[in-house]
Order: C-alpha cells, then sequence, then structure tokens
C-alpha cells in the first residue's frame, strides 16, 4: 500500500475499478444479446411510453373561399410578381 494515499482514496479507486468492470460486462451482455436476436431475426422494438404515437391521419385541410375582389387583387398580384420573370 502506497503511503501518501490514504484509505478513502484507495476504497474510492477500489469502488470507480469495481464499476467500470461491471458497466463494462453489463455492456458486453447487452451487445451480445442484442446481436444474437438479430442472426436470429427476432427484432425487438419497445415503444417510448412519454411519447406520443404517430399520426394515422394528416393535418385537416382548410380551405377559404374568396370574394370576386379578393381574387381579382391576388390575380394581380400574381401578374406583378410574374412580370420580372
Amino acid at each position: 500500500m502506497p503511503e501518501h494515499l490514504s484509505i478513502l482514496q484507495l476504497a474510492g479507486a477500489a469502488f470507480l475499478t469495481l464499476a467500470g468492470v461491471a458497466w463494462l460486462i453489463g455492456v458486453t451482455r447487452l451487445l451480445r444479446r442484442f446481436r444474437f436476436e438479430a442472426a436470429l431475426g427476432h427484432t425487438v422494438i419497445t415503444p417510448l411510453s412519454g411519447l406520443p404515437g404517430p399520426r394515422t391521419t394528416g393535418p385537416r385541410r382548410e380551405a377559404v373561399e374568396l370574394t370576386p375582389a379578393e381574387q381579382a387583387a391576388f390575380a394581380g398580384l400574381v401578374r406583378q410578381l410574374s412580370d420580372g420573370r
């Protein structure tokens, strides 16, 4: 045991080493399991419960009827914008 290190420092280093090894073992097991399931063709898809599901229909279409004066103004605007091109 090094003389310049305290017991708490040694215990902390040992704890971090054990936690790192446990994490490495866990990640390795997860990767092996998913690789094995992928090789068999089994795909496990777990939906995220906190997110809403996808929409089955699109947004509702909105339409507004224009008055003849508005239609004429819009046609004039289109002509103005298309003259330069």
